[in-house]
C-alpha cells in the first residue's frame, strides 16, 4: 500500500527531547527528520513529503498547536501528535475539537504508548491515501465511460432508442459498481441508489427516504454546510466494532445541470484507538 519511506518529523525546542525521541523510534524503520521550533518544521514539510509530525507544545515564537495548525493549512493528510503538559490541556483541547490536532499525550510519555501511537498513525494515513487512490481510479474510469457514451451519442442518430438504450446502460452501470453509491438532491431526498448502498450505508438509504433519517450526523454536517459545484471532500465515520469507514461527497451542477450530491461509501477499514 505504501512505496514511500514512513518520514516522520519530531519538532521540540530542546535538543535532549529530540535526542530521546530519536532513539525511541530508531529500531521502527521510519526516516526521521528533527527541527528545534515551528517553523524550521515548516520548512522541513515544504521540501520534502512527511506521514506523520510529533510536536512538543511549549516552544518559544511559536507554540506547538499554531505549528499543527499551520501543519493542518498547508499539509492537511499529515497526521499532527502533539506532547503537552498538563497545564496546557485547554488550548490542546480546542485544538483537537477544531481538527488541528489528531492526538496528544501528557508529559512525560509512556515509550510503548507513544511508540503504538506513532504506528497506528502511520497505518491511519496509509489507508486514507490508499481510499483516495480507489476512488480517484474509480472516478477516472466512470469520466471514461462518460466520455466514451459522449463520443458514441454524437456520431449517432438521436433516436427515441438509442436515447432509451443509453439510459438503461447508464442505470445498469450504476447498479453494477461495486462499491456504494447514493444520490442526495438538494432537498435532502435520496434519489439514487445502487445495489450495494444499503452495505455502505445501511438498510435505510434506498430512493425516496430522506437523508437526515439515513445518514450519519457526519456527512449531514457537509451536506448542510454546503458545497460549491464542483467541490468534493472526504469524511471519517467511526463505527462499531473499530471500524471506520471513509465517504467521499461531491457537489453535482459543474459541468450539467444536475443538482444534489454523489455519495461513494468507500471499503470499511478496522482500526485500534488508543485511549
Amino acid at each position: 500500500m505504501n512505496e514511500l519511506p514512513r518520514a516522520l518529523l519530531l519538532v521540540d525546542d530542546e535538543a535532549n527531547v529530540l535526542s530521546s525521541l530519536s532513539r525511541l523510534f530508531r529500531t521502527d524503520g521510519y526516516q526521521i527528520l528533527r527541527a528545534s521550533s515551528g517553523p524550521e518544521g515548516l520548512e522541513i514539510l515544504a521540501k520534502q513529503p512527511v506521514s506523520v509530525v510529533i510536536s512538543d507544545q511549549r516552544m518559544p515564537g511559536m507554540t506547538g498547536v499554531e505549528f499543527l495548525r499551520k501543519v493542518r493549512e498547508n499539509h492537511p493528510k499529515t497526521v499532527r501528535i502533539v506532547l503537552s503538559g498538563y497545564t496546557d490541556l485547554k488550548s490542546v483541547t480546542d485544538a483537537i475539537n477544531e481538527g488541528a490536532i489528531y492526538k496528544f499525550l501528557t508529559k512525560p510519555w509512556d515509550d510503548a504508548e507513544l511508540r503504538a501511537l506513532v504506528a497506528e498513525s502511520f497505518i491511519f494515513f496509509e489507508t486514507v491515501a490508499y481510499n483516495e487512490q480507489q476512488t480517484a481510479d474509480l472516478i477516472r474510469s466512470a469520466q471514461l465511460a462518460s466520455q466514451h457514451l459522449e463520443e458514441v451519442v454524437s456520431h449517432a442518430k438521436s433516436t427515441e432508442k438509442l436515447t432509451m438504450a443509453i439510459l438503461m446502460m447508464s442505470q445498469e452501470v450504476v447498479e453494477l459498481l461495486p462499491l456504494p453509491l447514493l444520490g442526495v438532491s438538494l432537498e435532502g431526498d435520496i434519489v439514487l441508489a445502487n445495489m450495494a448502498s444499503i452495505s455502505g450505508f445501511g438498510p435505510c438509504a434506498t430512493l425516496g427516504n430522506a437523508a437526515r433519517d439515513c445518514l450519519p450526523p457526519e456527512i449531514l454536517g457537509v451536506l448542510s454546510d454546503g458545497m460549491a459545484p464542483g467541490d468534493s471532500r472526504y469524511v471519517s465515520v467511526g463505527g462499531p466494532a473499530n471500524i471506520l469507514r471513509t465517504y467521499y461527497i461531491a457537489r453535482l451542477g459543474r459541468w450539467s445541470p444536475a443538482g444534489g450530491y454523489l455519495l461513494i461509501a468507500e471499503e470499511a477499514q478496522k482500526w485500534s484507538p488508543l485511549g
